[in-house]
């Protein structure tokens, strides 16, 4: 394995790009607080240790180079955002308060909040492209990558948990704003959107 530290500055610069990940954690947060953007956080974490292992054995790469597969996880992973971005957008017509709402209805979304991180996670191909593209330019030609491919993989999802956990502490800080009912349908409908754009943009991605 070499430039560990390069390896390092690239993933801090990567995870800081927002995408279906965040916007998951973003919504669960201030929907249902800090132990639901946490809950997202563990999920999309247990996700990408997931991926690590897929790497590590090879399946990445029957993913990436099988069309089908590839399409498989694409649209799985594309019609869950849609699901979610529209079921978001869809409470907001029956919101009578966003407090009652939030405050009713935070135990229910509480359970859901591991399971919604986990699967944008696992189910978008791309996660599984750039550890099998990514991470090969930091190990050493002709070496074996087991041990390589395992460090960096658990590297990047501590790097993750790490932001995730700082962001979630940030997000829950203005939650109180949030509370405000007109203020909590415009950021639900800002969220509901851009997951469904999200989801539309991996429908539409192809494979390489």
């Amino acid at each position: 394995m070499e430039n560990f530290y390069l390896f390092v500055i690239m993933c801090i610069l990567l995870i800081l790009l927002p995408g279906p990940d965040t916007a998951i954690a973003t919504k669960n947060t201030l929907t249902v607080g800090r132990t639901g953007g946490f809950r997202t956080m563990f999920g999309t974490c247990c996700a990408l240790l997931i991926h690590t292992l897929a790497a590590v054995v090879g399946l990445s790469a029957i993913i990436v180079k099988s069309a089908f597969i590839f399409s498989i996880f694409k649209y799985f992973g594309a019609v869950y955002l849609v699901f979610i971005g529209i079921k978001t957008l869809w409470a907001l017509r029956h919101n009578k308060t966003a407090a009652t709402e939030m405050a009713t209805e935070s135990k229910y979304d509480n359970k859901s909040c591991f399971k919604q991180g986990f699967l944008t996670n696992l189910l978008n191909p791309k996660v599984a492209v750039f550890f099998l593209t990514f991470l090969p330019q930091f190990v050493d030609s002709g070496s074996d990558s087991f041990i390589p491919f395992l460090i960096m993989g658990i590297t990047y999802t501590l790097l993750t948990a790490l932001w995730f956990l700082f962001y979630i502490y940030l997000l829950n800080q203005i939650r109180t704003f949030m509370k405000n009912p007109k203020t909590h349908t415009i950021m639900e409908g800002i969220t509901g959107t851009i997951l469904i754009g999200f989801g539309i943009k991996l429908a539409l991605e192809k494979a390489h």
